[in-house]
């Protein structure tokens, strides 16, 4: 008897991760009329269950710090889960010579349930970089393309801010920023002395009701994740609505392998080995979005290999894996002994700053192209993990001396980290490795890493405005010390040293859009040049990695090559 099998379901488009530009296609794509399967190399995420923003030390294995106490920083039992600098079975390797650190995320929501929501939009001169100095590369779109799409990103989730006209650091849709902290107010007076611009931050943390969130109810523990979702996370802001529709399919646990590509030269699949079972499935759709993060996506294109794609789908270029950039990152810590005096009070506020320095110094002759801004913290805030490490590596001593001195400098510390513009260079890439792989055999990427002299220059620049904002501020520099806690096979190993590559999680660029088909694998669409049906929204499409943190803007660019998307399934064009 003749036997009829099963129809292959076909999806309208199949995403490959959940975070920011994942879960904003999701969204946007949904609520669009699409039929969306999402690939989720993690599990689900469930706030009540995963978040720990008001537990205590003494509530967790260890009191939160690991076992035999070696965790720290990122990636701690204490903080938003499933994040993580190395993970067992799936390596990755760094070539002789280099030294890189890779954070990953393997959730619902990727690393937008770490991030530190700090939302800012890139200027227009960030988009025409080789035009303002010469070096580098345009971008194929201008900021007044994007404009529109940052109005919407920040209009929906929420970001607080003020409107301050600082040139290439441009406004937004704010909400009110919150009140500046005792700290926030030391170190705005010295910067007004120094003429340094500081001014209220741009987070993405609401300060009023919207769309159903709550408020932040100022807890400043944003690290740990937020139940109310009155901060900003993929998975309890973009992924919800998108579900609303019925009209996402979200598989988790499903570690993407493979985009198959058809006779038409089309990519018509995503091959994923489902982590559960340890089998290898595979899921239909007609157009495919890749958001896994900057060097997540640029391996599965690599590893997506065929006849008519032998070095990755879409890499005739040689280009996908390339222009690899991080944000240059260096810190300074000062001791405040004035803060000693302060009575004992609540630090509310957010779980980041109220208050930061955009590049003050833009259009100016200085020693190194581009610029950088600066975050800053310290203060009462909810002692953490390793918290008082420092004193007790300066002050000998036990029992209630040492907690004397503890208590005496809790709070007086404050904390500064340059955030700067690195200019890809032909050194720092990444690739596969042609010998190692992971435990669902899968090649992993091997890390090449370079700083240029650019950016050790605006490092040491970085080094001595911290000094200077310090001193002004009646404070003595810590030779040493860390703004943040060090996570584990990361940062700063020398005093006063530029960052690891990799260790301000702000990687990307290994995916460009350009004009030139030669040197870039997307158009200004993020549409991929060889793969009409392919696009990639997150962090690899970027020309340049500017001063500013990439997460509102990885939203934009996914919101618009969504709407794209849209038009050309409408139009039967993809």
């Amino acid at each position: 008897m003749l036997q009829v099998g099963p129809v292959k379901k076909v999806y309208d488009v199949c995403i490959v991760g959940s975070g920011a530009g994942g879960g904003t296609a999701a969204k946007v794509l949904t609520e669009g009329g699409l039929n969306v399967v999402m690939l989720e190399a993690g599990p689900r995420l469930d706030p009540d269950k995963d978040f720990k923003e008001h537990m205590w030390p003494y509530q967790l294995p260890h009191r939160g710090v690991g076992v035999g106490g070696k965790q720290r920083g990122i990636g701690d039992e204490f903080m938003a889960p499933n994040g993580f600098w190395e993970i067992p079975g799936e390596p990755y390797t760094v070539a002789n010579g280099s030294s890189f650190s890779w954070f990953r995320s393997r959730i619902e929501g990727g690393r937008t349930n770490h991030w530190g929501r700090i939302a800012l939009r890139f200027g227009p001169a960030d988009f025409r970089a080789y035009s303002t100095d010469g070096v580098g590369d345009d971008w194929p779109i201008s900021y007044e393309e994007l404009t529109p799409y940052y109005d919407k990103v920040e209009a929906y989730i929420g970001v607080f801010g003020s409107k301050e006209n600082v040139p290439n650091s441009p406004d937004g849709v704010f909400m009110p920023p919150p009140k500046p902290r005792c700290t926030e107010t030391l170190v705005k007076k010295a910067c007004d002395q120094l003429h340094i611009t500081c001014i209220p931050s741009r987070l993405a943390i609401l300060t009023k009701a919207l769309n159903g969130r709550d408020p932040c109810h100022y807890c400043a523990q944003c690290g740990r994740g937020c139940r109310t979702a009155s901060n900003f996370s993929s998975s309890q802001v973009m992924i919800p609505p998108a579900a609303a529709t019925g009209r996402l399919t979200m598989i988790a646990n499903a570690m993407a392998r493979e985009i198959v590509v058809g006779k038409d030269g089309k990519a018509e699949a995503v091959s994923y080995v489902d982590k559960t079972t340890k089998t290898e499935q595979r899921v239909y759709a007609k157009a495919v979005v890749v958001a896994a993060s900057a060097c997540e996506s640029a391996r599965l294109l690599l590893n997506s290999k065929s006849a008519q794609f032998p070095n990755g789908i879409a890499n005739g270029s040689g280009a996908v894996g390339r222009y690899l950039t991080d944000s240059v990152g260096s810190d300074l810590v000062g001791h405040f002994p004035q803060l000693e005096k302060v009575p004992a009070h609540n630090h509310d506020g957010v779980g980041g700053m109220h208050m930061y320095m955009p590049w003050w110094r833009f259009g100016q002759k200085n020693e190194f192209l581009r610029g950088y801004h600066i975050e800053f913290g310290g203060g009462r805030n909810m002692p953490g993990v390793g918290e008082f490490d420092y004193v007790c590596e300066q002050e000998e001593g036990y029992g209630a001396t040492l907690k004397q001195k503890c208590r005496s400098a809790y709070g007086t510390f404050i904390g500064f980290s340059g955030r700067g513009e690195m200019i890809p260079n032909e050194n720092t890439f990444c690739e596969l490795d042609p010998e190692v792989k992971d435990k669902w055999g899968i090649p992993v990427l091997r890390f090449h890493w370079k700083w240029g002299e650019n950016e050790l220059k605006m490092a040491r620049d970085m080094q001595q405005t911290f000094r200077q904002i310090i001193e002004a501020a009646g404070g003595t520099v810590l030779v040493g010390a860390r703004r943040h806690s060090k996570p584990s096979g990361d940062v700063q190993q020398q005093t006063n040293a530029i960052s690891t590559g990799g260790a301000i999680i702000h990687e990307l660029g290994t995916v460009r859009m350009g004009s030139d088909k030669k040197t870039s694998v997307l158009n200004g669409n993020c549409q991929a040049h060889e793969v009409k049906n392919l696009f990639v929204a997150d962090a690899a499409p970027f020309v340049t990695n500017p001063d500013k943190n990439p997460t509102l803007t990885i939203m934009a660019l996914a919101w618009r090559t969504s709407e794209y998307l849209l038009d050309q399934a409408k139009k039967m064009e993809i």
